[in-house]
Order: structure tokens, then C-alpha cells, then sequence
């Protein structure tokens, strides 16, 4: 396939593509030049990190199948526009997990340690002992846990492994599962944030957690509690977040936030980065050799099955359940033209095709089962139509 690798990805998943015959491009490129290149070298697979792939993108992209996001998020990619134009699009799921747990542990240590002020007064001179000396220490904390995917069951894991209990909530977590986690189950998002001590969203970013992290959720959080958010900006509504800081003292560690900078080098123009309670990172959660090489042969191995299978692995944009109201099973022999005279006469029901496989059977004459889903019910015409085709054994109908 024709593949064109628009971010960086390890050398060593370039070459794995490469070795098993595909025309691998590699252009890091967004916006227009993206399009264009797309365009220019008839790109069947697109890969990206944080590259965004806009609805003007895609829709100039004629000959594109699938686009495969080297991380576990994909807001950066349209998927409206992917599914109207019949483009896949894949994920990474988890592959980057141990990378953003490790983050996230990472900044509870340095806002409880005030790790960064510390380094930044040494550098300039100043020696404030008694100023830094005043941490509570994370042991027998509670920690809230907005998530329990793989990397907040990560980050319970290790925040166990220092002495903080857990509490959390996922819309999947059950008080069964919590258990199970050796964590606290909360009801809801607005539970966490009142019984923590150090909050830490670990969600996707979609039109459902937009704005989770609202007004409502920094007024139950704990005067002087830890904030932190390693998974996208969009979850959190950052003016109720800087009227907690103000008001409660809540201290923030944030690896994601509003308007962040699409270039990998150049200015930070953001309202936060001077605010004394607010440490920022570089959005580097998932930025480490084990991590990008794990997310890159994982990209490769959705590129290859797809090649050879045609099945595409971690498609986050295919219907969970089609919207087909009956099953029609049509036995037939193996042979030329059969499943088209069965789907023209379909046609002439005007019944729409939903789903459909077609299995073979082994022997001397070879058989073959078509399961088809359709949307609308289906005439008694259309027995006689599907029968009076030739080459069809049997013919049955179920509603869903």
C-alpha cells in the first residue's frame, strides 16, 4: 500500500513497513501541504501523532482508506469527515499507557515537593530551605482517579505502590470491578472531586467529556488539592479552573491545556504559564523511546492487517450496531454472478444493504452461505425473486 507517514515515527516501524513491500512516504507536513502531498502521492494510509486532519484535508484526499493516529486519542481527526467519505480511521489504544502513568506520577511528586520552584530559585541563587521544606508527602493521601482505562489503572497501580488510596469513577468502573482494582468506587465525577486530596483525569476527549472538569467539579474539590490533567485540554474548563486557584488554592500540574502550541518548537502564549500555582509541561505524556516504539509497531500492525485482511484493527469510527431490521440467509453454490443477481433483486425491494458476509463451504461442490442485513422489511416478492435466481439453494429471513 501506499503509505505516507506525515509525523514522526520510529526509523525501526518505517523499515517494518518497508520490508513487507510498502511504498512508505515519510513527509511530516499539516494544513495545505498535507493535502497536497496526500494528494500528489495517491496516499492509500495516512499516519499521524498530533498533526491534525481537517475536513479539508480529507475530502481532497481521492484515493485515502485509512488513517491511522499513532496514539490512543484522535480529536485531531475529523471523524465526520472520515465516515462520509468511507475512510477508516485507527487508533493505538494503551500502547503509550506506562509513559503517561509515569507522568502523571511524576508531577503528584512535584506539586507535593514543589519540584520545579525548587529548581528554579537554585538556578537563579537563592537558597529557601525553610520556604520548600513544608510538604505533606503523598503517603495515606486520597487520590481521585476521573478514568479507569489502562493508564488510570496504571496510575492506580503505582500510586498504591507510595501509600495512596484510590478512589475513582469510569462510566464502565463498577463497584464489582473497583474492587477488583483494590480502589474505591465513586458514583460519579463530583464524588472524586469532593473526597480527594489529588485529582487526575484520565478520559478520551469527545463531546461527552467536554467541560468535565466545570464549576461544579472545582467547588467540590478540597481547599489546597492537586489538579492534574494528562489526556486533553478540552475536559476542562479552565475559567472555573483559575477562579479555584484564586479561591480555594487549589494547585494545578497540567501536561494539556486550551490553545496549545501545534508546532514543536517557537512561543507559549497561554494566561497560565505565569500563574505561580500552575505547573506546565510540554504535552510530553507519551513521549518516551519504550512508548513511541510500542504506539509505532502497533501502527504497523494495523497497517498490515488491513493490507492483508482487509480488517481493520481499533477502527474507532464503525457503527457499534448498524440500524438493519432483518437478517436474510441465502445458501447458494459457489459460482459467477450469483451474489449479484441476489443483490439486484434486493434492489428492486428498495431494501437497503447494511451488512453482508459470504462463507464457503469445503467439498467436491463448493456451497456458500450470504448473510446480508438489510434496513426495511423485506415483500413476499422477494422470495420469489431471490429463488427464481439461479444457483440459490435455500432462502430465509429473521427480524433483528
Amino acid at each position: 500500500m501506499r503509505v505516507l507517514v506525515a509525523d514522526k515515527l520510529p526509523e525501526s516501524s518505517v523499515e517494518a513497513l518497508r520490508q513487507v513491500r510498502h511504498s512508505v512516504v515519510v513527509e511530516i507536513c499539516s494544513g495545505d501541504k498535507l493535502r497536497d502531498t496526500l494528494s500528489s502521492k495517491n496516499s492509500e494510509v495516512l499516519v499521524v501523532r498530533s498533526t491534525k486532519v481537517p475536513r479539508t484535508v480529507i475530502e481532497h484526499a481521492s484515493s485515502l482508506e485509512l488513517i491511522v493516529r499513532a496514539g490512543a486519542g484522535y480529536d485531531n481527526i475529523d471523524l465526520e469527515a472520515a465516515s462520509e467519505s468511507g475512510i477508516f480511521v485507527a487508533n493505538c489504544p494503551g500502547k503509550n499507557a506506562s509513559a503517561v502513568a509515569e507522568l502523571t506520577v511524576g508531577l503528584m511528586v512535584s506539586l507535593d515537593r514543589r519540584i520545579p520552584d525548587n529548581v528554579s530559585d537554585a538556578r537563579i541563587g537563592q537558597w529557601q530551605k525553610g520556604t520548600y521544606a513544608r510538604a505533606k508527602g503523598l503517603k495515606g493521601r486520597v487520590l481521585g482517579l476521573i478514568g479507569m482505562g489502562k493508564i488510570g489503572q496504571l496510575v492506580a497501580q503505582m500510586a498504591q505502590g507510595i501509600g495512596l488510596e484510590v478512589v475513582a469513577w469510569s462510566r464502565s468502573l463498577t463497584p464489582e470491578s473497583a474492587e477488583s482494582f483494590g480502589v474505591k468506587y465513586a458514583a460519579n465525577p463530583i464524588e472524586v472531586a469532593a473526597q480527594s486530596d489529588i485529582v487526575s483525569l484520565h478520559l478520551a476527549a469527545t463531546a461527552e467529556t467536554a467541560h468535565l472538569a466545570n464549576r461544579e467539579f472545582f467547588a467540590a474539590m478540597k481547599p489546597g488539592a492537586f489538579f492534574i490533567n494528562t489526556t486533553r485540554g478540552s475536559l476542562v474548563d479552565e475559567d472555573a479552573m483559575l477562579e479555584a486557584l484564586d479561591e480555594k488554592e487549589i494547585r494545578v500540574a497540567l501536561d494539556v491545556f486550551a490553545d496549545e502550541p501545534a508546532y514543536k518548537i517557537g512561543s507559549l502564549e497561554t494566561r497560565l504559564r505565569n500563574h505561580p500555582s500552575v505547573y506546565l509541561t510540554h504535552h510530553i505524556g507519551a513521549s518516551t523511546a519504550e512508548a513511541q516504539k510500542s504506539t509505532g509497531d502497533e501502527a504497523v500492525r494495523v497497517i498490515n492487517t488491513y493490507a492483508s485482511s482487509g480488517v481493520v484493527l481499533n477502527c474507532v469510527n464503525i457503527a457499534m450496531q448498524s440500524s438493519a431490521t432483518h437478517l436474510l440467509t441465502i445458501r447458494h453454490l459457489d459460482k459467477v454472478g450469483v451474489l449479484a443477481n441476489v443483490l439486484d433483486s434486493i434492489r428492486k425491494c428498495n431494501l437497503n444493504v447494511q451488512e453482508m458476509e459470504n462463507q464457503v463451504f469445503t467439498g467436491r461442490v463448493n456451497a456458500a452461505v450470504a448473510r446480508i442485513r438489510v434496513v426495511g422489511t423485506p415483500p413476499k416478492k422477494l422470495h420469489h425473486l431471490l429463488k427464481d435466481v439461479h444457483d440459490v439453494l435455500a432462502v430465509s429471513e429473521i427480524k433483528l
